[in-house]
Parts: structure tokens; C-alpha cells; sequence
């Protein structure tokens, strides 16, 4: 019998929309695949209250970090709002200790920049949004950094390119943990173009 894990995806204020909407969709998506449902997608924010993405939509997060159950796995997204998330120990003290226990820790674009500031990208290959590449060599200077991937897979740290690179890591992802078949329903059911 599967299980269902608990996916948390991380939001701030300006975050890149579609870094964490493509993810959140796909996991849901390839919910319906499954019984029980694959995934338990909740979006989790330091703060109670709204968070205004980049593009100034405002939502409101399913949990806080302080009442966050241990994600299996973790989605760190990024945006412009990384830039002074960086510097937010609070934030990055929750990413360390909630990846310590999590089976896959995913970013998005300039997510990225707080998985290195966490420390997890040590050692590690890499990806973000092209634009940021010369900034995450600088947060990361132990990472190998990729700026012609869509994804990396280190096996417990994924890492993808910008923006819409997330949707192709997240079926990846799903592909990994669900079987090729399960990925490329949701593809279907999204009427995505992928292939692995």
C-alpha cells in the first residue's frame, strides 16, 4: 500500500508564482493516480497572515513553520523575494532542520540560494534561473553549478533551472517516486509537453 507523504512547499513574500503553482499543480495532479492520494501538498510561511508573490497575488498558506509537520518533501521556490530571504536565519534554520529528516529536498529557481545557505548544497551539483547563476556560484562556492540543465538529481537534492524548469523537475520527481506511467498521466492530464 503506498503512502501518502507530506510535500511542503515553502512561500514568502515575491515569490515566483509558477515556481511553486507548476510543482503544486503537478503533485495534486498525480493524485489522482494514486489511491490513497501520493502527496499531502501543503504551502507552509514563517508568518500567519497573506503572503503577496511576486506578481502581487495574495494567498493564504495552509500551515507556519512553527506548526508545519516534518515534510517528506521539502520544495524551496525562489523569486526576488530569495534575495532578502537569504538573510533570514529564522527561515533558513527551519530549511536545515526540517531537510535533516526529509527523504527529497527540492528547489526551484533561486530557491536554490536558500538551499545553499542552509548548507545543503555542499558538495553538490546545481541549477537555478540563468539570471542568478553568478549568484549562486557565489553563495555556493562547494557546488558544481549547471547553468545549461532544466534539472539536477543528486539523488536527495533535486535542483532545477527557472520558472517553468520546475514543472519538468516535479514530473521527474513524481516519475521517480510513482513509476514513468504515473508521470506521464499527469503530463497528459496537464497537457504538458514532457518526456524524460
Amino acid at each position: 500500500m503506498n503512502q501518502t507523504r507530506v510535500l511542503a512547499i515553502l512561500i514568502f513574500d515575491d515569490v515566483e508564482v509558477l515556481d511553486f503553482c507548476g510543482p503544486f499543480e503537478v503533485f495534486s495532479v498525480a493524485n489522482r493516480f494514486t489511491d490513497p492520494p501520493a502527496f499531502n501538498v501543503l504551502t507552509v510561511a514563517e508568518q500567519p497572515g497573506p503572503v503577496v508573490t511576486s506578481g502581487g497575488l495574495s494567498l493564504n498558506p495552509h500551515r507556519r513553520l512553527a506548526d508545519c509537520p516534518q515534510p517528506d518533501l521539502l520544495l524551496v521556490p525562489g523569486g526576488l523575494g530569495t534575495r532578502k530571504e537569504m538573510h533570514n536565519s529564522t527561515l533558513i534554520e527551519w530549511i536545515r532542520q526540517a531537510s535533516e529528516k526529509a527523504e527529497l529536498v527540492l528547489s526551484i529557481c533561486t530557491g536554490a540560494l536558500l538551499l545553499a545557505k542552509a548548507g545543503l548544497l555542499d558538495g553538490q551539483e546545481a541549477t537555478t534561473h540563468h539570471g542568478a547563476i553568478d549568484l549562486l556560484r557565489q553563495t555556493a562556492p562547494k557546488t558544481t553549478i549547471h547553468a545549461d540543465r532544466r534539472f539536477v538529481d543528486n539523488g536527495r537534492v533535486v535542483c532545477s533551472a527557472g520558472i517553468a524548469a520546475g514543472i519538468d523537475m516535479s514530473l521527474h520527481v513524481v516519475g521517480r517516486l510513482l513509476g514513468k506511467d504515473v508521470a506521464e498521466k499527469t503530463a497528459k492530464q496537464m497537457e504538458y509537453p514532457w518526456g524524460q
